[in-house]
């Protein structure tokens, strides 16, 4: 099953976004003096929601405001579960779309209060920034999000006993 065909049924889901991109250090001198702006200029937004215990989906959406994150939200995030979320601008509106919400401050340097925090989330983006910084070192933004469905393919698969493999060709044999 592809990232695009699944939607978020569990009862608590997280969604946070984060920055894709390479360091202003390692940049020519030219391109820093470009970019300008804070340590996220000159990167890619993209977001994520995932299902405590469950599927992860993640999007490339280009800048972390409503209007690029709440459209993803409706899509795949069924109504009757918990958002859980940083206190971010663009989440908001979120209780006014029927959900529930719940939130952590971390600029009060809250990160768990009970059960309300985005620690599955931000573990999932940790995983992606090591195997990109690691693994594949560089990419391109054209491509992020082939990069961010493969990531999410293993992650969404890692309780499956299949061999990785035998999932590949099942997954071509269901796209022929």
């Amino acid at each position: 099953m592809l990232a695009a065909d699944v939607t978020l049924e569990g009862s608590s889901v997280e969604v946070d976004a984060t920055f894709v991109g390479g360091k202003a250090k390692n940049m020519h001198k030219a391109e820093r003096e470009k970019l300008g702006g804070r340590g996220t200029a000159g990167k890619t937004v993209v977001f994520g929601m995932v299902e405590r215990h469950g599927s992860v989906i993640t999007a490339v959406v280009g800048e972390e405001s409503r209007k690029a994150v709440l459209p993803q939200v409706r899509e795949k995030i069924l109504p009757s579960s918990i958002i859980y979320s940083d206190e971010h601008a663009a989440y908001d509106p979120i209780q006014s779309m029927g959900y529930q919400h719940r939130r952590v401050h971390h600029a009060a340097k809250v990160y768990v209060q009970g059960d309300v925090h985005a620690n599955t989330i931000e573990g999932f983006w940790s995983l992606v920034k090591r195997g990109i910084g690691e693994v594949n070192h560089a990419l391109s933004e054209k491509y992020l999000q082939s990069y961010l469905n493969e990531y999410a393919f293993r992650y969404n698969r890692l309780e499956q006993e299949q061999p990785m493999f035998q999932a590949f060709l099942a997954q071509i044999v269901a796209w022929k």
